[in-house]
């Protein structure tokens, strides 16, 4: 039989002499205004922090309004602050000239962490591949092992989205554009740095990504003697020879000085200048007029002589 009062729970003192209001300001982030000398970045932070045009003006903003939006950052257990999401802004006010800035302190585990920062930086305007794709790979880890964890998972949920297909759904692109920028990651740092520069497309930079380091520095080193890039279509033929490990250096010179079917070989062209003729034509004659004439007369000989050689 179960005692009278024995599931009563009392509320503590803190409840019984603060409102409701108090109650619910407590369970709010609050903002603190922390220094710049005890946040530190992120390890391993993807995104570059670049002193261009666009961090100017955010610099110019921080000198005239102060930072607007607060940073989020967790403890390090080594003292100070990690940033999570806000590293160009602690950067601006550096160059500002300003010692502190606006944070929201989190307790973050590490993956959830990473997911954050991958996400709060990657609705940006300006993000290189490189970092898209450090930044894709580094979010898909993390939900992995989240999924690993019994403590975050559960068979009642239901089936559950395949990691590449959560980091879509963060980053706004498709599953399949986010499982490419990731295989960028297997380039070398110098094919790397042509997809970032523009000079080498993202969708042949992929097919290239399953070649050796090896082959990416012979491929390179014929990119640069030659002056060329390759199509979608001779990257796929690269990968194929590589596939079947025959891409030596003729291979690739191969593949790439072959012409495509569907173009056809230019035809060799015969030019005579018009000095050369034009004391055999009327005064103010075109060159279209010399050309038509010439081509007649030509007409004319070729029947003369099928004529005599019958």
């Amino acid at each position: 039989m179960r005692e009278y009062g024995s599931n009563i729970i009392l509320p503590s003192l803190d409840n019984l002499f603060s409102s409701e209001q108090e109650r619910q300001d407590a369970k709010l982030e609050k903002i603190q205004i922390l220094p710049l000398s005890e946040l530190h970045p992120f390890e391993g932070h993807p995104f570059q922090v670049r002193d261009d045009e666009e961090m100017d003006k955010m610099v110019d903003s921080v000198k005239e309004y102060g930072v607007m939006t607060p940073a989020i950052v967790r403890p390090r257990r080594d003292g100070g602050y990690e940033i999570v999401a806000g590293h160009r802004r602690c950067h601006a006010s550096q160059r500002a000239g300003v010692d502190t800035m606006p944070c929201i302190v989190r307790e973050l585990d590490d993956d959830t962490a990473i997911i954050l920062m991958v996400d709060s930086n990657c609705q940006r305007e300006h993000i290189l591949p490189s970092e898209k794709a450090k930044a894709y790979q580094m979010k898909l880890e993390a939900i992995k092992r989240q999924g690993r964890r019994s403590d975050l998972t559960s068979s009642q949920v239901g089936t559950k989205l395949r990691a590449d297909e959560c980091v879509a759904q963060g980053s706004g692109e498709s599953r399949n554009q986010v499982q490419r920028y990731i295989r960028l990651n297997n380039l070398t740092p110098d094919l790397m740095q042509l997809v970032d520069d523009g000079r080498l497309k993202t969708t042949p930079a992929v097919e290239l990504s399953y070649l050796t380091p090896e082959e990416q520095e012979e491929f390179l080193s014929y990119m640069e003697e030659e002056g060329c890039t390759p199509s979608l279509s001779q990257a796929q033929k690269l990968k194929a020879a590589s596939k079947e490990s025959v891409l030596t250096k003729d291979k690739i010179h191969g593949i790439m000085s072959a012409r495509s079917p569907s173009v056809k070989p230019r035809e060799p062209q015969l030019t005579i200048a018009v000095s050369k003729v034009e004391r055999y034509f009327p005064k103010g004659c075109t060159s279209e007029q010399m050309e038509s004439t010439i081509l007649k007369l030509l007409e004319n000989y070729y029947r003369k002589r099928q004529d005599y050689e019958r």
